[in-house]
């Protein structure tokens, strides 16, 4: 698969969603959504940490299916600016290779008041992580084996019912599926265990 090193995103008023193969930067994504009326912005980073499971990992490694993704964090994002009162939402997932150390994710939103921010900022990482098309590669130290999973996976990576609906999204989830067996093909013939990722 090709290494595309730009930014895809979606973006409408109070909000913006990207996706990227470039290391996060919190600033620019905290700008898109400071606001004279908002009191409060939150800020979440997610990123890669050194073990998983008992496990050492060597890095994690993300995919997507891009204009599904995008789509879906919109949706999540203009429903909790509406349900939480907010100025704005910025969300952006990074994709390829992640090491230890560095984001994986930003979310920003920004309110008149924290304890909106807050509730709104935890809501959003949990409603990305369950719905949007986007799905992991774990790589660990001792064996070098990478293990593909839904990015929505408990701890251990047991499927976690939920995620994909499909209602409204027709033709892309089959596109969809269509990504997750390819990344499968491509994990085995890599050497890599393959599990099943839940949609």
């Amino acid at each position: 698969m090709a290494t595309d090193t730009s930014e895809t995103s979606l973006t409408s008023p109070g909000i913006y969603v990207g996706l990227t193969h470039e290391p996060l930067d919190p600033k620019p994504i905290m700008d898109k959504v400071r606001s004279a009326q908002a009191g409060a912005t939150v800020l979440f980073a997610g990123t890669t940490r050194d073990s998983f499971g008992g496990r050492a990992v060597l890095n994690l490694a993300y995919q997507s299916y891009a204009p599904l993704a995008l789509r879906t964090m919109r949706e999540i994002a203009e429903a909790l600016l509406e349900k939480h009162g907010l100025k704005g939402v910025a969300i952006v997932h990074r994709l390829g290779v992640v090491p230890v150390g560095e984001e994986s994710i930003l979310i920003a939103v920004s309110s008149p008041h924290r304890a909106a921010a807050w509730r709104a900022g935890e809501e959003c990482l949990e409603e990305v992580k369950t719905r949007a098309e986007i799905w992991k590669l774990e790589t660990f130290e001792d064996d070098k084996s990478a293990v593909w999973r839904a990015n929505r996976d408990g701890a251990m990576g047991e499927r976690v019912e939920g995620g994909v609906d499909g209602e409204g999204k027709g033709e892309d989830e089959g596109e969809a599926r269509g990504i997750i067996s390819q990344l499968k093909v491509d994990a085995a013939k890599a050497g890599g265990e393959t599990e099943k990722v839940g949609l």
